[in-house]
């Protein structure tokens, strides 16, 4: 069971690293789709964050 956590884990980071890339680039560049997604993509870096550290702390708990 901790191995489907640990796949759901692994696409959750990679989502969150996307967002994050895409995020910082649109701030880097400015203009208009930064100044309408630039937040929302922030906030959505945290969401897959947070679910990363579920998906990682129930592969702990199942493990045991």
């Amino acid at each position: 069971m901790s191995n489907i956590f640990t796949i759901f884990m692994a696409i959750a980071m990679l989502a969150c690293l996307g967002a994050l890339i895409i995020g910082l680039l649109s701030f880097a560049k400015g203009g208009e789709f930064n100044k309408k997604h630039g937040n929302r993509l922030m906030r959505l870096r945290v969401l897959f964050q947070g679910i990363a550290l579920a998906m990682f702390a129930l592969a702990i708990i199942t493990h045991s």
